[in-house]
């Protein structure tokens, strides 16, 4: 490993709810938001993430090249495996549960029953690539 990608260092922090800073994403439909927590998920090192999605809103089949911890706050997560979004494929996790989703994993989410915030855990760096290029927010503003 180059000396310009060693790992980010972890020091103390506490981060309180109120004090979670959510920002729009790109890769993410415009409304649903993402706030980084510790590190920077950017550059290779762990990092922890939370997410919030509004009710309604879908991701439509991605995946990520790192291995993630999904932990539900709030919300039902709901999730489905696949290249295709299938809403038959989806399972409801409530406030609560770990989702472990290996990287390279195709799937989708969908806000069903309302928002959603899931945190995150991995390690980076952080990637997301649409399975379908015509889904990729970051395609339309372009």
């Amino acid at each position: 490993m180059a000396i310009d990608q060693a790992p980010q260092k972890l020091t103390f922090q506490a981060i309180l709810s109120e004090e979670v800073n959510w920002q729009p994403f790109a890769a993410f439909p415009p409304s649903a938001r993402l706030a980084v927590l510790v590190c920077n998920p950017s550059q290779p090192g762990p990092y922890v993430t939370r997410v919030k999605i509004p009710a309604g809103i879908k991701l439509m089949p991605h995946r990520h090249p790192e291995d993630r911890v999904y932990t539900v706050i709030s919300g039902t997560f709901y999730i489905g495996l696949g290249d295709e979004f299938d809403a038959a494929k989806l399972h409801p996790y409530p406030p609560g549960s770990v989702v472990v989703l290996p990287g390279n994993t195709s799937h989708f989410h969908w806000a069903k029953s309302g928002e959603y915030i899931t945190q995150i855990s991995a390690n980076g760096p952080l990637g997301m690539e649409y399975i379908h290029a015509n889904d990729d927010p970051r395609k339309s503003a372009s």
